[in-house]
């Protein structure tokens, strides 16, 4: 265990981690050359689809030796559309290795992913990569991280010879820098160090400088805290730093019993109670499923961190609560695409598991009955908003591109499924353009399933804004037995949000209870299908009062249709309107495009309730805007802002629709209607 290291590369696409990945492993001796991004040929970028776009769209789990180590490397996709990709990682891993591209300093992927980290309790460590591109300004890129992380980001090495190497700032005392001084920067990592520690500061301030190997305690100590967040430079194109990185992974990164404690928990809501797990080899398992693919050979394999005991081939797991253990037939080491069997894994490896159909993304996976209710507290996700309405190019293939779909689903916890009752359409919803066109290009390329695609309707809703009454008598006579049922009901507004509220305020037996049911179906029909535009009615109380029945001829059917249209009559005289779903925003963006972007807001009825000023010259503006304004609104959100700009969103209410937009939809209903 002492001889393990994890960590992810994250950070904005193209800082270069892949590349960095390759340079890491190809030092390590795992690789005779580095592979290429033009050429396909890079361990962890293995999916086709990854191949063609050459880029990350996945996280792949990769490993090497260095000095009798075991490094597990994950390398995570930089793109915001690929975050439910790259934050499992954080709950695999010891350290997150956040990567800076030198020629485009600080981005707000890299914040949101520091800000994650450290939620997480994550080591963290910056390093910048590119550190030779042309015209760098390599003390402005440290002072940029400085000034936003603070003065706990120190530089562990410096650049030397014109970015041809680097030295080290730790262990060295002196040493040729391009800028800076070796010595100073020296100095402020150890007195960053030794303040978590009293005696440490004693000694410091009676003997001077200390040496660094003595500092190992500390170092870890102030790395758990944040209290350091070391800053390294590196080339992965020449090479220049990875010797020197591969070093500080080994000697200075936490080994499993060294780094904060996972976030487990023993039960659910305000009652989960803490668990601590122990990075000891002989205690019962734990481990963590933070990835879920469908691989074409293996079938469906769980990626896993160890965190407790030992886990061993052909041994018996639970998966969460469940009684029923199932066997580990199948146990891999992950090489990028290759799958190396193991006999073990030991805390802090990262193993996969194979062919077990019940493993899902999150499942905690043990041996001892006691740890059922046992998960890690939840990472805090972008809400999928972006939807796409889906159906198969072939009719009958409905249910085939259901479970397509819902494999894909299951490996991105950033992807939702939903059939939405009130358009009838099935949408699919991702973090963006970019998120759902490589969901779309896997069912075809992968799957080899054609599909229609479009926007999803709007979801609008309607509601009353005044009380009226309505009553229906149904009544049918064909020669036999007939059909008789009377409904007497008002219908008022409730407050917004509340939804739909049923009443029964019959007496005297006037409708029998046992048809009470039927009428309650009948209204609710009714506020499904809508009086203005045919969408459901919220936000009112129906309240049933009186009634009429036949001993003979009363059934179920009768009294449904009688309540159906009495609540029709009654919608109709009660001013009924249009509710339009409203959204809020929030979006990141150059700060040069802030002026633009309001004004296309306020074009779109869009009112801004916020803004604040990013590092590194970009803002976050934060807004409401009605939902359908804002159908494709990443592709005018790129012209915008020269294709930087990025938006989140999610449903913050419903409001009345204006009057021309009322009218529309009146209008479009009616002829839908008519035809």
């Amino acid at each position: 265990m002492h001889a393990i290291r994890s960590l992810a590369l994250m950070g904005p696409a193209a800082a270069g981690k892949t590349l960095l990945a390759e340079a890491l492993l190809h030092r390590a001796g795992m690789l005779g050359a580095p592979g290429s991004l033009e050429r396909g040929s890079t361990v962890s970028d293995f999916d086709p689809l990854e191949k063609r776009l050459q880029h990350s769209l996945n996280s792949a789990v990769m490993h090497f030796a260095h000095d009798g180590t075991r490094v597990h490397l994950l390398d995570t996709p930089g793109t915001p559309d690929a975050l439910g990709q790259s934050l499992p990682a954080l709950e695999a891993v010891d350290t997150a290795a956040i990567v800076i591209n030198a020629a485009a300093g600080l981005e707000p992927m890299a914040l949101r992913l520091m800000a994650q980290a450290a939620e997480r309790g994550r080591d963290r460590i910056l390093i910048v990569n590119k550190i030779d591109a042309p015209g760098v300004d390599l003390p402005g890129v440290l002072a940029q991280l400085q000034a936003a992380f603070g003065r706990e980001c120190l530089p562990l090495n410096l650049p030397s010879a014109g970015a041809a190497r680097v030295v080290d700032c730790f262990f060295q005392r002196q040493g040729s820098a391009d800028f800076s001084s070796v010595a100073d920067a020296h100095r402020a990592l150890v007195e960053q160090v030794v303040e978590v520690d009293a005696a440490f500061v004693e000694r410091y301030l009676n003997e001077g400088d200390l040496d660094a190997s003595e500092l190992h305690a500390p170092l870890e100590e102030a790395l758990r805290q944040g209290h350091l967040i070391p800053v390294c430079f590196v080339s992965a194109r020449t090479g220049a730093g990875v010797k020197e990185l591969l070093d500080v992974i080994v000697r200075l990164l936490p080994d499993p019993t060294e780094s904060n404690p996972p976030a487990f928990l023993r039960g659910e809501g305000e009652e989960a109670q803490p668990v601590q797990a122990t990075a000891d080899p002989a205690l019962p398992v734990l481990a963590h499923v933070f990835k879920v693919l469908q691989d074409p050979y293996v079938g469906k394999l769980g990626v896993l961190r160890v965190h407790q005991g030992t886990l061993k081939r052909d041994m018996q797991l639970l998966i969460g609560d469940a009684r029923k253990p199932f066997k580990v037939g199948h146990l891999f080491r992950l090489q990028g695409k290759e799958h190396l069997p193991i006999d073990e894994a030991l805390p802090g490896d990262i193993a996969a598991i194979a062919k077990v159909d019940a493993l899902h993304f999150d499942a905690v996976l043990h041996d001892s009955p006691d740890d059922g209710r046992l998960h890690l507290a939840p990472l805090s996700f972008p809400t999928p908003v972006h939807g796409l309405a889906i159906s198969p190019q072939r009719h009958g293939d409905e249910q085939r591109l259901w479970e397509l779909l819902q494999k894909l689903v299951d490996e991105d916890p950033c992807l939702r499924l939903e059939h939405v009752a009130a358009t009838h359409e099935t949408v699919v919803f991702g973090l963006g353009e970019l998120h759902l066109k490589v969901l779309l290009d896997r069912l075809r390329e992968q799957h080899h399933c054609e599909v229609q695609t479009q926007l999803p309707k709007v979801a609008y809703r309607e509601t009353i804004t005044g009380q009226a009454v309505g009553q229906y008598r149904h009544k049918k006579q064909s020669g036999g037995a007939g059909q008789f049922g009377e409904v007497h009901l008002r219908v008022a507004p409730l407050a917004r949000g509340e939804g739909q509220r049923f009443v029964d305020e019959v007496k005297g037996g006037a409708i029998p209870g046992s048809f009470m049911p039927a009428v309650e179906k009948g209204v609710h029909e009714a506020l499904a299908a809508g009086v203005v535009a045919g969408f459901p009615v919220v936000d009112v109380q129906v309240t049933v009062y009186d009634g009429k029945h036949h001993s003979v001829d009363s059934k179920d059917i009768a009294f449904t249709t009688a309540a159906r249209k009495a609540t029709w009559l009654a919608l109709q005289e009660a001013r009924p309107l249009l509710l339009e779903p409203i959204v809020s925003l929030e979006l990141q963006l150059p700060t040069g495009s802030l002026g633009d972007l309001t004004g296309d807001l306020a074009s779109r009825r869009g009112q801004v309730t916020g803004t604040d000023q990013l590092a590194g010259g970009w803002s976050e503006v934060r807004a409401l805007a009605p939902a359908a304004e804002l159908q494709g609104y990443q592709s005018r959100l790129n012209a915008l802002t020269g294709g930087q700009g990025r938006y989140t969103l999610a449903l913050s209410h419903h409001e009345a629709a204006p009057p021309n937009v009322q009218l529309q939809m009146a209008k479009e209903w009616q002829r839908h209607d008519e035809g």
